[in-house]
């Protein structure tokens, strides 16, 4: 296969080639992917119909329910379809596609979680001028621009991946088209122009980091200030939860992305791009529900509504 232009379909790594398997590789990710719709949209639904939720914490976390949905249907829908009709093929438009929305909402979501650390600085360390720094404007805008910032990165990234020519086949070692995977059926001398896209990704994912770590810094120094008990318990319940998230994102992540080739292995890629393009959506609204009452009564309350 000389090059990427020859190219109408690529082959995705098969979890299983015994139909038992395969059955059983689809009821396994049907039930994360269930739990993940779940999840998601019962805190799309619950933020969007309680207008106590019609603040800018929620309004957040629903824009990243929204994201998370977009990253976990991206690969896993296609994923159980070739495992149901016995196939490994993916389209090379397909591909294309799966390459840029995943990179989209991986892209968006790093950007609105750094949105979030900053409106939760605004709220523990400046409460009062929180009303006038996150006005719904504010907000709105903020949002935007994570949803935007993660279109043109993803629009950019996948242009520089799928010019490069691919001479090395059409095997795609993972269930996904994967950014790292489809490098690997790149000419050795086409390379090197990606690698200048990857470091300029690296360091906007440690910027990210770093003003992250820094508002956290800044919270965690104003919570320990508060003098009532009742009061640092409060904060922290508001921080902790995007604190899970956030590590638990960026984490999975890095490590799929910017661990040495020595560590790289079939199986560990696989378990790494199980755990960073699944785990997070179906685990963060269990996280951020777990601790929050008001999510919990917004969610009951849409429960006993349904029942009704």
């Amino acid at each position: 296969m000389s090059n990427s232009s020859s190219l109408n379909e690529f082959l995705l790594l098969a979890f299983a080639d015994t139909r038992e398997l395969q059955l059983l590789h689809f009821s396994l990710f049907l039930g994360i992917y269930l739990a993940a719709l779940l999840g998601n949209g019962l805190i799309i639904t619950a933020v969007a119909c309680d207008h106590h939720l019609h603040t800018p914490m929620y309004f957040f976390l629903l824009n990243l329910s929204l994201l998370d949905l977009a990253s976990i249907s991206t690969t896993v829908p296609k994923s159980m379809a070739n495992s149901l009709r016995d196939t490994r093929a993916i389209s090379y438009s397909g591909c294309v596609t799966q390459v840029f929305l995943l990179l989209f909402s991986l892209s968006a979501e790093c950007s609105l979680l750094t949105v979030m650390a900053y409106d939760r600085y605004v709220a523990i360390c400046r409460p009062l001028h929180y009303g006038t720094l996150m006005d719904s404007r504010a907000c709105v805008k903020m949002a935007a621009a994570a949803w935007a910032s993660g279109f043109l990165y993803a629009l950019l990234h996948t242009g520089s991946t799928f010019s490069i020519p691919l001479c090395k086949g059409n095997v795609v070692e993972q269930f996904f088209c994967e950014v790292p995977q489809i490098l690997r059926l790149s000419c050795s001398d086409s390379y090197l122009r990606e690698v200048g896209l990857i470091v300029v990704s690296v360091f906007l994912v440690f910027g990210c980091f770093i003003f992250i770590v820094l508002s956290y810094v800044q919270i965690f120094t104003a919570v320990l200030r508060i003098p009532s008990e009742q009061g640092r318990h409060k904060a922290f319940s508001m921080c902790l939860p995007h604190l899970a998230v956030v590590s638990l994102f960026l984490s999975t992540a890095m490590f799929a992305y910017l661990k040495p080739p020595s560590l790289s292995s079939p199986i560990l890629d696989l378990v790494v791009s199980l755990v960073y393009s699944m785990v997070p959506p179906a685990v963060n609204p269990l996280i951020y529900s777990l601790r929050n009452k008001e999510l919990k009564d917004a969610l009951r309350k849409l429960v006993q509504r349904q029942q009704q």
